[in-house]
């Protein structure tokens, strides 16, 4: 299994993904750690396969209240700590190879776009400059 991460931000705003890449035998869990000094209170993993758009796996908008998205199965999140947000890759497998970003909104309640008919997320905030690999 082989993932891909992202870091992007300014020197003073920052959301910091780790490890940048990851190669794993199949059958392990993988936990990927997601750091933001923005202060910012909402905080999402998606998740791109190869040829495909992203896909929500997990979002919190405030501690210890993580979840669902549209892919979580595989997946574990927690947040214990506002900054930090890390995600878990359970029993990797094959099909689990994919590019996961994570991302940083200011609020969970403006600019708000559906995910579902119940779920109104906020569009999340990527740094000016980032790049996703």
């Amino acid at each position: 299994m082989s993932l891909s991460l992202s870091s992007v931000g300014t020197m003073d705003s920052r959301i910091t993904q780790s490890p940048k890449s990851l190669f794993r035998e199949e059958g392990r869990d993988v936990t990927l750690e997601c750091e933001q000094n923005l202060d910012y209170s909402a905080e999402y993993w998606y998740r791109q396969d190869l040829g495909q758009g992203l896909r929500l796996i997990y979002y919190s908008h405030i501690v210890n209240a993580v979840q669902k998205g549209d892919v979580s199965e595989g997946h574990r999140a927690s947040q214990e700590k506002k900054a930090f947000f890390p995600l878990t890759v359970t029993s990797t497998q094959k099909n689990q190879t994919a590019l996961y970003l994570c991302a940083s909104s200011r609020d969970a309640v403006k600019n708000c776009h559906l995910i579902s008919v119940r779920k109104c997320v906020p569009k999340p905030f990527f740094p000016p400059g980032g790049r996703v690999f």
